[in-house]
C-alpha cells in the first residue's frame, strides 16, 4: 500500500489518543543505522509560527544517542493489530537486540528520516529544540519524586529526567 501527504491541519485524529492510547514509534538513524522506541508521552501545537511535535525521551534510551546524531525523527501510528510489537519496542533495548527485525518492520525513508512501512501513518519531524527537564523546574516535588529517580519500571518510573524534543512536522504520511 502506498502513503499520500497531508497537511497537519488537515488531521482528523484525535491527538491526545495518538500518544495516550495509540503510541508511537519514535525512529532515528546513526551511521547507516536505524533504531525505534515506543513513545506515549508528547503532544502536538504550535510554536514559532509551526506546526510541532514534542515528545519525551530519557537520555538512558538508545534512541536518545540516535535522536542527538540526527536532524529528523519520526513518529509512526500503526492500527491496534500491532500493540503488542509495540509495546515490546518499549521494554527491548536496540542495545541488545535488533528489535525491529524481530518485530518484522520493513524500514522505508521519506528523505533521510526512516518510517516504517507497516505504519498507518507517519510524521516527519525536524528538531527544533532540545531542553532537559529539571528537578527545580517542577512545582511539585512528590509529582516528580514519582516519575524521576530510582530505576525505571514497566510502567517507565524512575530513571532520569526527561529531555522535551520539539520539532517541526514537516510531512504527514497516511496510508492509502
Amino acid at each position: 500500500m502506498a502513503f499520500h501527504e497531508i497537511k497537519p491541519a488537515e488531521l482528523k485524529e484525535n491527538t491526545f489518543n495518538l500518544f495516550a492510547k495509540d503510541w508511537f514509534l519514535m525512529t532515528a538513524e546513526k551511521e547507516g543505522k536505524v533504531n525505534t522506541m515506543t513513545v506515549g508521552w508528547g503532544g502536538f501545537g504550535v510554536m514559532w509560527k509551526k506546526d510541532v511535535v514534542f515528545v519525551a525521551v530519557r537520555p538512558e534510551r538508545y534512541t536518545y544517542e540516535f535522536l542527538e546524531a540526527a536532524d529528523t525523527f519520526s513518529l509512526t501510528v500503526f492500527d491496534p493489530s500491532f500493540k503488542k510489537k509495540l509495546a515490546y519496542c518499549g521494554v527491548v533495548s536496540g542495545r541488545d537486540e535488533d528489535k525491529i527485525a524481530k518485530c518484522e518492520f520493513t524500514v522505508a525513508h521519506d528523505g533521510e528520516t526512516p518510517y516504517f512501512e507497516e505504519a498507518r501513518m507517519s510524521f516527519t519531524c525536524r528538531k527544533l529544540c532540545t531542553t532537559p527537564l529539571r528537578p527545580e523546574d517542577f512545582m511539585d516535588s512528590e509529582f516528580a519524586g514519582k516519575w524521576y529517580g530510582g530505576e525505571n519500571n514497566a510502567n517507565g518510573e524512575g530513571g532520569g529526567y526527561h529531555l522535551i524534543y520539539i520539532a517541526e512536522i514537516e510531512k504527514i504520511l497516511v496510508k492509502d
